[in-house]
């Protein structure tokens, strides 16, 4: 049971003081915030480890399924090379490293990014086949904002006015209300956490 009761403890405890630092003006509360952001950085950076060792586990279970061995070996062989090669060589201009991140890495992600813009046009298809009136609405915007962004729309009178509008209003008011939203869920689960209600966290 202490192993569960003592992260709870601390939790509870450094989340009160630190819901509490944002209303005392005082410069032990603000000394209190520059050494957490410290910690922060210093604990979040032993993620990168946690995150490389469940990388190497998860290709080394991967290894063992024929349909998956072939990718995940290819993935665990280039993690080591270009391991062995910032070591080795150094990652400035002009390095191995450097050079296969240009050449290699690079465009790798190109296509990547190239082959979602097929899923996205996919997508887009479906979203916007006019079958109610919120449809309609969503398909005769997303037609004024893709006209305007070209060159010939921005000659037709009206259609850039129309644009900002869009931009400043609904679009605005939409990204406003989705950050509210993400706001108050950031709050919830936090006092969830600091309150013990939230246990996920603890493993098991």
């Amino acid at each position: 049971m202490l192993q569960k009761k003592i992260p709870l403890a601390i939790v509870f405890i450094f989340g009160v003081i630190s819901i509490l630092q944002y209303f005392v003006p005082h410069p032990l509360s603000q000394a209190y915030y520059d050494t957490m952001l410290k910690w922060m950085i210093g604990v979040g950076s032993m993620a990168i480890f946690l995150a490389l060792v469940s990388f190497i586990r998860h290709h080394q279970v991967r290894l063992k399924k024929k349909e998956h061995a072939p990718y995940s070996a290819v993935a665990l062989l280039s993690f080591l090379f270009m391991t062995l090669v910032g070591f080795i060589g150094g990652m400035g201009p002009g390095s191995v490293f450097q050079k296969m991140f240009y050449y290699v890495q690079a465009p790798l992600q190109a296509t990547m990014f190239s082959l979602l813009s097929y899923y996205m046009a996919s997508a887009s298809y479906r979203a916007f086949r006019a079958k109610s009136f919120e449809a309609t609405l969503l398909l005769i915007t997303a037609f004024i904002v893709m006209f305007s962004v070209t060159t010939f729309g921005n000659y037709v009178p009206g259609v850039p006015k129309a644009l900002e509008w869009i931009m400043a209003v609904p679009n605005m008011a939409s990204k406003r209300g989705i950050a509210i939203g993400v706001s108050l869920g950031s709050i919830a689960t936090s006092l969830k956490i600091i309150l013990g209600i939230e246990r996920n966290w603890l493993g098991g």
